[in-house]
């Protein structure tokens, strides 16, 4: 499977961008054509979570001593925002720090981000409130 894997890589050729086939086909990736089905697109929803979830653990590790609830909040953000862009939040990652979570939840209001995604940056603050 693993060599199956390499040719088809190899023979298809990776591409980041959607690109139109030799058929007009809008394709992306290793010749995978568009649109993608629910399933492949929960995949890749899993998979980029996975990476955004390590790489906010190495930035910030304390994260793993808050409720379970607030790393999921903090892992939307960071599939929204990328990890650069939560990191951000300089007084909200203090607050957190300090376990406050009210204030955290206030400097997350406290945002272009709240202002661009209102009703999911009220709805994660909500749920940060509640901690």
């Amino acid at each position: 499977m693993k060599e199956l894997i390499e040719n088809i890589k190899k023979n298809e050729g990776f591409v980041g961008t959607p690109y139109n086939d030799t058929l007009g086909i809008l394709t992306i990736g290793y010749g995978t054509k568009l649109p993608l089905s629910k399933e492949e697109a929960e995949v890749i929803l899993k998979m980029r979570l996975k990476s955004k979830i390590k790489s906010l653990e190495k930035q910030e590790p304390f994260i793993n001593k808050l409720p379970l609830h607030v790393q999921e909040i903090l892992a939307e953000m960071a599939y929204q925002l990328g990890v650069n862009g939560v990191l951000k939040f300089k007084k909200m990652w203090t607050a957190l720090k300090n376990f406050d979570y009210a204030t955290a939840s206030k400097e997350m209001l406290d945002s272009k981000w709240a202002t661009q995604t209102q009703k999911r940056a009220e709805e994660l603050a909500k749920k940060m409130l509640n901690s």
